[in-house]
């Protein structure tokens, strides 16, 4: 009989999935170093070790079914992996466990199970069969009503995806400003929406740099006050020239064709990762020396 507190020290020493760390105990009988030896064979405690390495690259994607979307960020070491089948079956595999899961969020994505199997654990698994660190971050759950729209845009082989929710509209224009929202950027979906923070210091920089124009104070307040609402109309979804027609604003083109925005998402690979900076002078002269 495996005990908890015997699979709770093997994953301590070896930072493996508990799953794993309880059939490897199973496959050897309880002994703790021939379960260490059954995990480094199998390459999981080799992939758990990988946890600490950095992985910026990889892929967003998407899963829907019905009423429900699932937008998620699954993470590698290298772009070459990013696009390897193995690693895309992968995050369709996951992707599918969270969207049939109630998780809302990473950590309950993370607890999802496929047959029995936590995601986590899973992700440890593709870390040993792929070799590079995979992870998983990002889960944003949409829910929409029978006469809403998702919208599903996904850019360079997943390098952004973007997503909307029309009330009212179709696929068509729901998808057509996910696209506008990958090529914009916009910061927030209506003026509304924006942060009184961003307001108040987009207002300082502006107030300074006409002042350092040489502008009387006694105008730089109008002044600023029109660029602050230009700044908003730049930034906000709902306010910005759609790129396929400029000369109307998104939201004359939705609601030209009988929509609404509610909400929308676009993520990036890589966003919010400080990745790894090489030099290679230090790796020319370590591969001179002998040494690393």
């Amino acid at each position: 009989m495996i005990n908890a507190q015997l699979v709770k020290e093997l994953r301590e020493i070896t930072g493996a999935g508990m799953m794993d760390c309880k059939r490897a105990l199973v496959e050897t009988n309880g002994n703790i170093e021939e379960a260490i030896t059954w995990l480094r064979e199998k390459g999981i405690a080799k992939a758990a070790k990988k946890q600490d390495r950095i992985a910026a690259e990889g892929i967003v994607t998407f899963e829907v079914s019905g009423n429900k979307a699932i937008v998620f960020e699954l993470n590698s070491e290298t772009d070459f992996v990013a696009k390897n089948k193995v690693f895309l079956d992968f995050a369709h595999e996951i992707g599918q466990a969270i969207l049939k899961s109630n998780a809302t969020n990473d950590e309950e994505a993370l607890n999802a199970e496929v047959d029995g199997v936590k995601v986590s654990d899973m992700v440890i698994n593709a870390t040993a069969k792929i070799g590079e660190k995979i992870s998983l971050r990002r889960v944003h759950v949409f829910h929409k009503t029978d006469s809403q729209v998702f919208g599903l845009y996904s850019h360079m082989q997943g390098k952004i995806v973007s997503l909307t929710i029309l009330e009212g509209g179709n696929e068509e224009v729901a998808r057509d400003v996910c696209m506008h929202v990958t090529a914009m950027n916009p910061k927030y979906l209506d003026i509304a929406s924006v942060d009184p923070a961003d307001v108040e210091k987009e207002k300082a920089i502006l107030t300074q740099e006409a002042l350092n124009e040489g502008k009387p104070a006694n105008i730089v307040e109008k002044m600023v006050i029109g660029r602050v609402q230009k700044y908003l109309k730049e930034i906000c979804l709902v306010n910005q020239l759609f790129v396929k027609d400029p000369e109307k604003t998104v939201e004359q083109y939705v609601k030209g064709n009988n929509g609404k925005i509610l909400t929308y998402l676009r993520l990036e690979v890589g966003e919010g990762i400080e990745k790894r900076k090489d030099c290679f002078a230090e790796e020319v002269m370590a591969a001179t020396c002998g040494c690393k």
